[in-house]
């Protein structure tokens, strides 16, 4: 039984038990090939973070916590875990599924991202905005408040605005998760 058109949003995903995540994974990949050998697309970067898209979707409660994308290029399975596997085939055209995160798609697109770098400076905005109101997380006094991550590729980590945000981060005095995918793929080598 094929599980990916089962999933229709992150609680979905949630349902499956871990040993069937394997599976998920391999049939997101095989969507993602499919339909970027069709349309073109960003192949490399989405198939390089599904685990990782799941793994997080799988954790978080993405519909209460932000997820935020440091470039889009790696958005692919992530919106196909929320819900946007009908506009698959439409990737990258009016009709279908934008390249990119995008708010008017999904309340799980926080942000329209295009350059590199600004997903950790804006997750820190995110996180003082969501400390100011009295929805941060907090294990002792907030529990159920909300969660910020910041998912950074090894190639955007090194940019100036990124680097500003962790600076910034560090004044936050609360939880904060930077992911940073770390492939070695970046265009510029050391």
């Amino acid at each position: 039984m094929q599980l990916l058109p089962t999933i229709q949003s992150p609680a979905d995903l949630k349902k499956l038990p871990l040993e069937k995540l394997p599976q998920l994974a391999q049939e997101i990949r095989q969507a993602i090939i499919e339909q970027v050998s069709r349309s073109g697309g960003h192949l490399a970067p989405n198939l390089g973070v599904v685990e990782l898209t799941i793994a997080l979707h799988y954790v978080f409660d993405f519909s209460h916590d932000r997820l935020l994308f440091d470039v889009g290029h790696q958005c692919y399975p992530h919106k196909l875990l929320t819900g946007r596997q009908a506009l698959l085939s439409g990737l990258r055209t009016s009709q279908g599924m934008a390249g990119f995160p995008a708010p008017s798609e999904s309340p799980y697109d926080l942000f329209a991202v295009g350059h590199a770098g600004t997903a950790i400076s804006t997750a820190v905005g995110m996180a003082r905005g969501d400390a100011l109101k009295g929805e941060a997380f907090d294990p002792q006094t907030n529990p159920d408040g909300r969660r910020v991550v910041a998912l950074v590729g090894d190639a955007s980590i090194v940019n100036g605005v990124a680097m500003e945000g962790l600076n910034n981060a560090g004044t936050l005095q609360r939880q904060f998760l930077v992911v940073l995918n770390d492939n070695g793929m970046s265009i510029a080598k050391p």
